[in-house]
C-alpha cells in the first residue's frame, strides 16, 4: 500500500509534534566529537519507544545504527551527524547551551532530531505495509573533524554486518542558513571539498637580531614560504579547478631582539577532485622545501589527510531532486550553483556506494541574514524539521 502525498504529510505532521522540543533539548546539551554519550542515549531512548531495533557502541562508542525493515534484499541509508563544536554560544536563547565552551553551531542537533522523526514515520509506514524497501538509519558521531563517518563505515554500517541488510545507496542533508526556509538544493558531482591539514617546521639558526648576517633566518624564510605557497593556486593549478592553500597560523620567536631557530606554519589544503588534491600535497612539500633551501634553511613538511571531496552520484542526485520536488514543490527544489569549499565526512559513504547530499533551507525570508554555520550566534530553524523529515522519508520510499 503506497503512502500518498496526503498520508505521508499527515504522518510527518503527527510525528514531528514534539521534535522542536527534542531538538532544543539536544541544543542545550552539546557534546563534541566522540563524547556524544547523552545524545546517543536520547537516540536510543527514542528508538526504544517506537520499537525500532538498533546496534549501538559503534565508531568508538557513541555511534548508533538503526534499521526499519521493508521488502527487498538491499537497503538505503539515511545519515545524521550528532556532534557539537568547541565554541562558546552567544545566542542568549532560553535553550542555549548549558555546557561552557560548547554549542551546536553546525546544526547537528537539528539533523539528529530530523532522523529521529524519520524513524517514527518509517516505523508507522512499515506497520501499515507501506514501506517499499529496508532503511538503515545512521546516527554518527564526530563529523566536525573527527572522521566519525569513516569509523561508522569501518564498523559495518553499510555492509549489513551489524544490523539489517547491505546498503546500496546513502543520503544525507545539512541545514543551510544561506537558503530560504521551504527550499532544498543539491547539485550533481562535487558538492564539498576535501580538507587536509599541513604543518611546516622551518629550521634555521638563531641569533641576535642586530647581526642578521650571522644567522640563517627562519622568519624571513617562513615569510617567503607563505608567499610562495600562494602561487600554487594562482600559477600551478588550472584556473577552472577550484583549490585552496591557506596558511592559518604562524608561531616563532620569544623576543624582539632574538631571531628564532625555528618557525612553525600550519594551514589547510582543499580541492574538489582527488587529482588536484594530490597535486596540492606535492606542491606544498616541493615549494616549502625549495624556498627554505634558497634562504639557507630547511623545511620539514607534514600533511595530515582529512576528509575527501564529497561527491554526489548522478543517479542518487536524481533521487534527491525527485524527493525535493515532492516535498518543497518544483520551483523550490533548486540546483546549488557551485561547490562549497567546506568539507563533510559524508564523503566516506560516497567512496563506498552511490551517495548524495542536499541542503535544507533555514533562513526565514522575512528575517535578516542568519548567522553562518560555526558562528556563536547560530541556531537551527525548527520550522525546517518537518520538511527535512518528509524529504528523507520520500527518499526512503523511492
Amino acid at each position: 500500500m503506497p503512502a500518498t502525498a496526503v498520508d505521508l504529510r499527515t504522518l510527518v505532521a503527527e510525528e514531528c509534534a514534539n521534535l522542536a522540543a527534542l531538538r532544543q533539548d539536544l541544543h542545550q546539551h552539546p557534546e563534541i566529537q566522540y563524547e556524544e554519550h547523552r545524545t546517543c542515549g536520547v537516540v536510543k531512548r527514542e528508538l526504544d519507544m517506537i520499537g525500532v531495533p538498533y546496534a549501538a557502541g559503534l565508531a568508538g562508542g557513541t555511534g548508533v545504527l538503526a534499521f526499519v525493515d521493508g521488502p527487498g534484499e538491499r537497503a538505503i541509508a539515511l545519515r545524521a551527524d550528532m556532534d557539537a563544536l568547541p565554541i562558546a554560544e552567544e545566542t542568549s536563547l532560553p535553550y542555549a547551551s548549558t555546557i561552557s565552551g560548547k554549542m551546536h553551531a553546525g546544526g547537528h542537533a537539528g539533523h539528529t532530531a530530523i532522523l529521529i522523526g524519520v524513524a517514527r514515520v518509517l516505523k508507522r509506514l512499515a506497520s501499515q505495509g507501506a514501506l517499499t524497501r529496508p532503511v538503515t538509519l545512521v546516527f554518527q558521531p564526530a563529523e566536525e573533524g573527527g572522521g566519525g563517518g569513516a569509523r561508522m563505515v569501518a564498523d559495518g554500517c553499510l555492509d549489513g554486518s551489524r544490523i539489517g541488510r547491505p546498503v546500496e545507496r546513502a543520503f544525507a542533508l545539512h541545514g543551510w542558513p544561506w537558503l530560504d526556509l521551504g527550499y532544498g538544493a543539491t547539485r550533481e558531482g562535487a558538492l564539498l571539498a576535501s580538507a587536509d591539514r599541513f604543518n611546516i617546521q622551518v629550521l634555521g639558526s638563531g641569533g641576535h637580531a642586530a647581526w642578521p648576517h650571522t644567522v640563517n633566518d627562519s622568519v624571513v624564510a617562513s615569510a617567503a614560504i607563505i608567499m610562495a605557497l600562494q602561487t600554487i593556486v594562482s600559477r600551478r593549478v588550472d584556473p577552472l579547478d577550484a583549490a585552496v592553500v591557506s596558511v592559518s597560523t604562524v608561531h616563532g620567536g620569544t623576543a624582539g631582539n632574538v631571531l628564532p631557530e625555528s618557525v612553525e606554519l600550519t594551514g589547510t589544503i582543499r580541492a574538489l577532485t582527488p587529482a588536484v588534491r594530490a597535486f596540492l600535497h606535492q606542491e606544498v612539500v616541493r615549494i616549502s622545501q625549495a624556498t627554505a633551501t634558497a634562504h639557507g634553511c630547511r623545511a620539514e613538511v607534514g600533511i595530515d589527510d582529512g576528509y575527501p571531496p564529497t561527491f554526489n552520484d548522478p543517479s542518487a542526485t536524481a533521487d534527491i531532486r525527485r524527493a525535493m520536488a515532492q516535498t518543497f514543490g518544483a520551483t523550490r527544489a533548486v540546483e546549488y550553483p557551485r561547490p562549497v569549499m567546506g568539507a563533510e565526512d559524508f564523503a566516506y559513504f560516497g567512496e563506498r556506494i552511490p551517495a548524495a547530499m542536499f541542503v535544507l533551507g533555514l533562513h526565514r525570508p522575512d528575517s535578516p541574514p542568519m548567522p553562518a554555520l560555526h558562528n556563536p550566534n547560530f541556531d537551527f530553524t525548527d520550522e525546517a524539521i518537518p520538511l527535512g523529515v518528509e524529504a528523507l522519508c520520500r527518499l526512503a520510499l523511492g
